[in-house]
């Protein structure tokens, strides 16, 4: 066996990225002789997974061949037949697996069928990057509510915008084109009312290559506050728009209007007057939104985070410095009442955009009561 082929098949599944969801992304290559003679990796949701995808492209018999592919084949029929059928049919003496599948549909289902018809197996193949490449699809197969990444743009004392809410642009060109490969990668892009308000955003994604693949567009809006010519309301061509409001909003002549130009109006039991973030987030899954980037200000984030829906952050960190006192935050509300009580994050790995620096981490366990 070797690792250089799974790293292939890692990056080749990447190439799936905002064009899978729900699905996972996965990237199979096939090795004979230790040459590659086939690669393949899932592209669009419904279609081939990346093992048909590669089988179908062979040129060469591939019998005693070995297969390196980045999750568990499936043994179910979905909107595919099962892949492990085609492996067993095709020849193929070893596969080389990144990870099992969390589906309970398969599990280790697909492993054991491959083993009992003969097929050697080696599982768990650099399984940590595996896992990582579909952290989204992890967290949604085995608990029904997407994944949210926090992301937020801050000076290096910490201000997401001056005191008259000015914050174009804080972090550079390189961060921004991130930013909006994330807004391609995620299913959807949460916001607060107060940016809908403040900065009347299409929230959409703006890098060559990648037009019209936008995010599905949430907006918490507990008093549904937003005015009809707001361009998440107006200009639905460009992305669905959804709003969450509370079943103590009586308002209900503004809902029917949203409705009637097409907005999908989620009303909600309300938690001390506002979203109950937690009952969202389930509410999302039941819509297959396996994803959310919470590109929120400083109230809805710490909202976020005190109801434990965060799973992952990345803070966009300019070499510039706003000051005040009156200057916006990323992270607002009552806050910590003790260092000891603060939000935990695991795991930070830092990168760098132009004069940008970016840390990533995931939220551990809440610590704010």
């Amino acid at each position: 066996m070797n690792i250089k082929f799974m790293e292939k098949a890692l990056s080749l599944a990447e190439k799936g990225a905002g064009f899978v969801n729900p699905n996972p992304m996965v990237g199979c290559i096939i090795v004979k002789n230790g040459n590659i003679i086939a690669k393949g990796y899932h592209k669009t949701f419904g279609g081939n997974h990346a093992e048909i995808e590669a089988l179908n492209s062979l040129t060469t018999d591939p019998r005693g061949a070995t297969m390196y592919v980045t999750l568990e084949p499936c043994c179910h029929y979905g909107k595919t037949p099962p892949c492990v059928n085609a492996i067993i049919e095709s020849g193929i003496k070893k596969v080389a697996i990144g990870m099992l599948d969390p589906n309970p549909l398969v599990a280790g289902k697909g492993v054991k069928i491959l083993r009992e018809e003969g097929v050697e197996v080696i599982t768990n193949v650099l399984e940590e990057k595996a896992s990582k490449l579909n952290e989204i699809f992890i967290k949604y197969i085995t608990t029904g509510s997407p994944f949210c990444l926090m992301k937020s743009a801050m000076s290096l004392d910490g201000k997401i915008a001056t005191k008259f809410s000015d914050s174009k642009w804080i972090t550079c060109d390189e961060s921004r084109r991130y930013v909006h490969k994330l807004r391609h990668r995620y299913t959807s892009i949460m916001v607060g009312i107060n940016t809908v308000l403040v900065d009347n955003p299409l929230l959409t994604v703006r890098i060559p290559g990648f037009e019209g693949e936008n995010p599905i567009r949430i907006i918490v809006d507990s008093k549904c506050r937003i005015p009809l010519e707001a361009n998440v309301v107006k200009k639905l061509s460009f992305a669905r728009t959804i709003i969450a409001t509370t079943n103590e909003n009586n308002n209900t002549e503004k809902i029917k209007r949203l409705e009637d130009m097409g907005v999908e109006v989620l009303i909600l039991p309300s938690k001390n007057k506002r979203v109950d973030l937690n009952i969202l987030m389930k509410k999302l899954g039941e819509k297959n939104i396996d994803s959310v980037l919470l590109e929120g200000g400083g109230t809805l984030n710490y909202s976020a985070l005190k109801k434990n829906i965060v799973d992952k952050v990345n803070f966009f960190i300019a070499p510039k410095i706003i000051g005040g006192s009156l200057s916006k935050t990323p992270v607002e509300g009552d806050g910590a009442p003790l260092v000891d009580n603060a939000f935990l994050v695991d795991n930070m790995i830092t990168h760098r955009f132009g004069q940008d620096i970016m840390i990533e981490g995931y939220v551990g366990k809440r610590r704010i009561d």
